[in-house]
């Protein structure tokens, strides 16, 4: 294996040599776990935390590893290695954080293709297709439309969801595979190139780790037995983790998502409803809210069935979830601002009253 085998490109290297990182070995973030990552190198994997003035500095979480970014380090002790910078992202698959206003979570870091899985029985959203994709669009990652499963269901049944899947997203790879009877997989491994990053996204129980183990040809992720009552498969996978598969392609695999929510993707929603922006660019309306005003070129469209109305609907609401998200931010950015403003006056007047 080459470094080149890990993703390694010619820009990185620039990089490297520009800001002077040549007496610290480079590698790629394998995992992290609470500001705990494993680093991966050609020959070996080292056990990493950041150097001190990295951590301090930090200002979000755009400023500290994730799995899939290359870091330039230092090896201490034998498997043991200090982070020292962090090199250019080509890409960042994120999402808003769970449970928190107005922060992202980094999913994954430079990616070149989001390979979306659903399963063709209870899992099946179509509605949840289309924020997976949003959230590749904005990333600038190729996404990939990966239907499990498919030994569920009969052909008629199959074909039926490919054909609504086409009705509302345009122009996208869409794949077919059956973990159970391993049929589709010669086609996927074609697709996969080498020194090419793909990152798997899904809920959980779609067969995401079943289908990395089947691409791997080996048990790489341990997966839950199928229960009949909901015939899913039981949660697994706990945290991000990076492999380089025997043909050349690097995996990463994730903890399944119940919340897919939607932060500041505005060129994510333009590329995946172009259809529905396309139509509001000729609004007569300059002004328009596309939700009640006679005349509206969207509102037209969506009653002659020239757009999807689910489609619509499912656009309205995550361009509603990204101004939430945009306000919280804000809010949260100007709250850390004043706090950052008032520690200063502290730290001024105890300078002050000891002199």
């Amino acid at each position: 294996m080459t470094i080149q085998d890990l993703g390694y490109t010619n820009a990185l290297e620039e990089f490297r040599t520009e800001q002077n990182l040549d007496s610290f070995e480079v590698g790629r973030i394998l995992s992290e776990h609470k500001e705990r990552y494993v680093i991966k190198t050609p020959t070996q994997e080292y056990d990493a935390e950041l150097i001190g003035n990295l951590r301090y500095t930090a200002e979000s979480r755009y400023d500290f590893p994730a799995v899939g970014d290359w870091v330039a380090f230092s090896e201490y002790d034998e498997g043991k290695a200090l982070i020292h910078a962090i090199y250019p992202r080509n890409s960042i698959i994120e999402r808003r954080a769970v449970g928190v206003s107005g922060k992202v979570q980094i999913i994954a870091t430079n990616i070149d293709y989001g390979l979306i899985v659903q399963a063709v029985n209870r899992d099946f959203n179509i509605n949840r297709l289309e924020r997976y994709l949003t959230i590749c669009n904005a990333s600038k990652v190729e996404p990939i439309i990966i239907l499990s499963k498919i030994d569920l269901l009969d052909e008629a049944g199959l074909q039926n969801i490919i054909n609504q899947i086409k009705q509302r997203i345009k122009d996208i790879t869409i794949l077919t595979v059956s973990n159970q009877i391993a049929k589709g997989y010669d086609t996927l491994n074609q697709i996969i190139q080498k020194g090419k990053t793909y990152c798997l996204l899904g809920s959980s129980g779609v067969g995401k780790s079943t289908l990395l183990n089947n691409l791997a040809g080996k048990q790489q992720m341990k997966t839950g037995e199928i229960s009949a009552s909901v015939n899913k498969g039981k949660h697994i996978t706990s945290h991000r983790e990076l492999i380089v598969l025997d043909n050349g392609g690097i995996l990463i695999d994730n903890p399944g998502m119940r919340e897919v929510g939607i932060a500041d993707t505005s060129s994510g929603l333009e590329t995946t409803f172009e259809t529905i922006i396309e139509y509001a660019d000729n609004c007569r309306f300059k002004d328009c809210t596309h939700i009640h005003e006679q005349g509206c070129a969207i509102l037209e469209a969506v009653e002659n069935g020239e757009i999807d109305k689910d489609s619509y609907s499912n656009f309205r609401k995550m361009e509603k979830e990204k101004i939430h998200f945009e306000s919280d931010a804000k809010e949260r950015k100007k709250k850390d601002k004043d706090l950052g403003k008032m520690i200063r006056n502290v730290q001024k007047q105890r300078r002050n009253n000891k002199y």
